[in-house]
């Protein structure tokens, strides 16, 4: 394959494979990104990409060097620079929209410590597994009611259309606390704040605009605060019993959080708290299509489930990348890196590393231990994951002893993004047990 050539600061990667891993058409097929990622693992596991248009960053893909990267969040910092890949060109827009800065949401993704600290704990005891497994019997209400209507299809479906984009949105928007009327705007503005690299997704006005992603990113979080503002307004005036009141009413330093903080939080919780989810659903059941041994075995045995959870999280990994930048040089996998470059963590490759995972290409449910990156790690690992866990088995728990059989009806199709998505179509014949 492609050969290695050296920069002054460090490997630089093949060109071809270098867009291949920034293209977000890439990940709309596995055997393109996986191929590219395996590559580099092999050759070149930390190494310079320069692409047109683009800062030069550093692509790290081993599963050692992304843990190292993760967990020393104040030699490693998301805020300097935009913690999303975006071309130069979509940075410039942002920094005219916000009046100078690359952060366009004042989330967690984008605070560093001690700010990001300080936030983070407004909201970690309400995800606690012990908190979060309170909520197993209201989640399995939802549950229940999500594989009735499954059941309803006459033995063919749209797995994800008709069902796995539903349940993990009702159940975070039920205990978030917005209206069930409202949750088909939260999942269309989801799929858009997404999917700007996503023709089927992308608005009309904007399809056609070279830095569409940005400003479709932008559009779709005017309409989050728009909503957001409005519904924190009557949490305030009328406290309930959710976790949008809690974040609405949350105070740092005695003083309320600020309307940026408020609303990064919502939008946070109000996308990623629900899209990951569906697409490690998604990834479950095809999964086990893939490789049938799976569902025999958890049929045989439902104890496996957590092993599929966990298993579905680690093949799909629904969270593509984030970025990173040094703050003093300082050395990983074997290379120097200088104080401000950055770092493009990515986490399908960790969880593919053959150094960690045997045939980490093949979906196994008994695998363990299962020590995936999906969820991040470090100071910054995922808030909801023992969330996302809960309701993944609890799904699986009630819709497996209905399911005798499944397979494929229609090729899978993927959403075409480089940061977060997973599957948009998975049509399935299933016998009903």
């Amino acid at each position: 394959m492609a050969s290695a050539t050296q920069t002054a600061s460090g490997p630089l990667i093949p060109q071809h494979i270098a867009e291949t891993v920034f293209s977000a058409k890439s990940y709309t097929d596995d055997a393109v990104i996986y191929d590219a990622f395996k590559w580099l693992r092999e050759n070149m596991p930390l190494g310079i990409a320069e692409v047109e248009g683009f800062d030069p960053v550093w692509v790290v893909t081993r599963h050692a060097d992304i843990r190292q990267v993760e967990k020393d969040a104040k030699l490693f910092h998301n805020a300097d620079f935009n913690p999303i890949l975006n071309d130069r060109a979509s940075d410039a827009f942002t920094r005219e929209m916000t009046g100078g800065s690359v952060s366009g949401l004042a989330s967690l993704t984008y605070m560093d410590p001690p700010v990001h600290q300080q936030y983070r704990m407004l909201t970690a005891n309400w995800f606690l597994p012990g908190k979060i497994s309170k909520l197993e019997d209201q989640i399995r209400v939802l549950a229940r009611q999500s594989v009735e209507h499954f059941l309803s299809f006459d033995g063919e479906c749209d797995f994800v259309r008709d069902f796995a984009l539903h349940y993990p949105l009702r159940v975070i928007m039920t205990l978030f606390g917005v209206p069930p009327e409202d949750e088909p705007k939260m999942l269309k503005l989801t799929q858009e704040f997404f999917g700007g690299h996503d023709p089927e997704e992308q608005r009309a006005e904007l399809r056609e605009d070279p830095i569409v992603a940005a400003k479709m990113w932008a559009a779709t979080l005017e309409d989050f605060f728009q909503y957001f503002d409005a519904l924190a307004e009557k949490r305030r005036a009328e406290p309930q019993d959710d976790l949008l009141t809690l974040i609405a009413n949350s105070r740092i330093n005695g003083s309320p959080i600020g309307r940026d903080e408020a609303n990064g939080y919502f939008v946070a919780i109000a996308t990623a708290g629900h899209d990951t989810t569906s697409s490690s659903v998604a990834g479950g059941m095809h999964g086990m299509i893939a490789f049938p041994e799976n569902f025999a075995k958890v049929k045989a045995d439902p104890a496996l489930i957590p092993g599929l959870v966990d298993e579905a999280i680690r093949w799909t990994s629904p969270v593509k990348h984030f970025m990173r930048n040094a703050t003093q040089d300082t050395e990983v996998g074997g290379q120097l890196i200088r104080s401000m470059d950055r770092l493009m963590i990515c986490y399908p490759s960790g969880n593919r590393d053959e150094a960690v995972f045997e045939h980490p290409d093949r979906f196994d449910i008994t695998r363990s231990p299962n020590r995936h990156v999906a969820f991040g790690f470090g100071p910054h690992m995922c808030l909801g994951q023992h969330l996302a866990k809960l309701e993944m088995r609890i799904l699986f728990e009630e819709l497996l002893p209905h399911l005798a059989a499944v397979e494929l009806a229609g090729s899978p199709k993927l959403v075409e993004t480089n940061f977060v998505g997973g599957y948009k179509s998975l049509p399935i014949r299933f016998r009903k047990a």
